[in-house]
């Protein structure tokens, strides 16, 4: 008996790692793994990328999973003000985080900023407008969780009766009509419910986010996911070009020149011209002559 619980024990936490962890790999199937879970081996295999709660990185998962299928892909789930401190800890390669963040020893790329709105019950008065300004919420109770991502230099509203530790923490407090709360688009989305909505606030704080990486650790998958990230396509000249067109190019070049040398004058017998020129040079001997004038065997 002793041993079948053994059996079955292992078996739910063999089930539960996976869980936790799934890989894009060559299907395209999508890895989520916490900051604290990321194994050194995992890390040797796969590149890491850590986000924020609301960024949506699956449009460039997507994409490189279809350029380096033979790369995994892991993403690595931080809060917002903790996504620094996986970077720089090696628990992820690179991270999509929310400006403005300290960027010493970091390589910062401002990508889009979102739209702020105001979370609300459904049946809520400010709902009657398309848009809220901070002045509409003068006299609303008004939460701001401690992993607030907006800088305000004077928050809205009047102190509601706690601070909730998280943004995730604040909304179901909404739900229940004690206080409102002012966040990016994407965490309104994140935690949309049926019964509340949200309305922009145009004279708000903005949140921006960014892709970020150690500067020291600017490796080659790094730059990989960097032109995926600026929209560059595969065979884009900016991104890190596979050898063999350049090769091919200058191959191509070399007959030519070849053709105004001594007539008669060609490679060795076999010889398709330099290393990596795919056989071009030997194109440019019509006898396919070497120099001791004895016919040689044609390339094949």
């Amino acid at each position: 008996m002793a041993a079948v619980a053994g059996f079955i024990v292992w078996v739910v936490l063999d089930l539960s790692e996976v869980m936790e962890s799934r890989v894009v790999s060559r299907n395209g199937s999508l890895s989520h793994r916490y900051a604290d879970g990321v194994t050194h081996e995992e890390s040797d295999r796969a590149f890491r990328l850590a986000y924020a709660p609301g960024v949506t990185p699956a449009k460039w998962v997507g994409v490189w999973a279809e350029r380096m299928p033979e790369v995994p892909l892991t993403l690595v789930s931080a809060p917002a003000a903790e996504v620094v401190g996986v970077l720089h800890g090696e628990g992820a390669d690179a991270g999509f985080v929310r400006l403005p963040v300290d960027r010493d020893g970091l390589s910062v790329i401002p990508l889009y900023v979102e739209t702020t709105v105001v979370v609300l019950p459904k049946d809520h008065a400010l709902t009657a407008g398309d848009e809220v300004t901070v002045g509409d919420l003068a006299d609303e109770e008004v939460f701001h969780p401690l992993d607030d991502v907006l800088e305000w230099t004077a928050r809205p509203g009047l102190p509601a009766f706690e601070r909730p530790a998280t943004t995730a923490d604040a909304v179901p407090l909404v739900a229940a009509g004690t206080g409102l709360l002012v966040v990016p688009l994407s965490l309104a989305r994140l935690y949309d419910r049926g019964d509340l909505t949200y309305r922009p606030v145009p004279d708000a704080p903005q949140s921006q986010v960014a892709l970020a990486w150690p500067t020291d650790r600017t490796t080659d998958l790094v730059d990989d996911f960097i032109g995926i990230v600026r929209g560059r396509t595969a065979n884009s000249s900016r991104g890190r070009t596979p050898a063999a067109p350049v090769e091919k190019a200058a191959a191509e070049k070399k007959p030519a020149r070849r053709q105004a040398g001594k007539p008669g004058q060609g490679g060795k017998a076999g010889q398709g011209g330099k290393a990596g020129q795919g056989g071009a040079g030997s194109r440019a001997v019509p006898a396919g002559r070497g120099k001791s004038g004895k016919k040689g065997r044609r390339p094949r």
